[in-house]
């Protein structure tokens, strides 16, 4: 399922990517995987393919992984 808008807006994202150096969809990346969830990125764009495999390079801190767990998504299922 592609990102969508309102994500990539999401101002705790882009603080978060920003105190890393990193892009937004860089951050729910590494949020998911460190929390154990498989994630399957696709892109045709090989810049974009290059930088969703660049995320073993930082880690999000306990703090900002509560952070962007207590984002209230008004979804009935875990949202990614």
């Amino acid at each position: 399922m592609p990102l969508n808008t309102e994500l990539l807006a999401d101002p705790v994202f882009a603080a978060i990517a920003a105190t890393h150096g990193v892009s937004l969809p860089q951050v729910i990346l590494r949020w998911n995987l460190q929390r154990g969830v498989v994630v399957i990125p696709g892109s045709s764009n090989p810049a974009h393919i290059r930088e969703d495999a660049s995320v073993y390079d930082f880690e999000l801190s306990n703090a900002e992984m509560a952070r962007i767990a207590a984002l209230n998504r008004d979804e009935k299922h875990d949202w990614y």
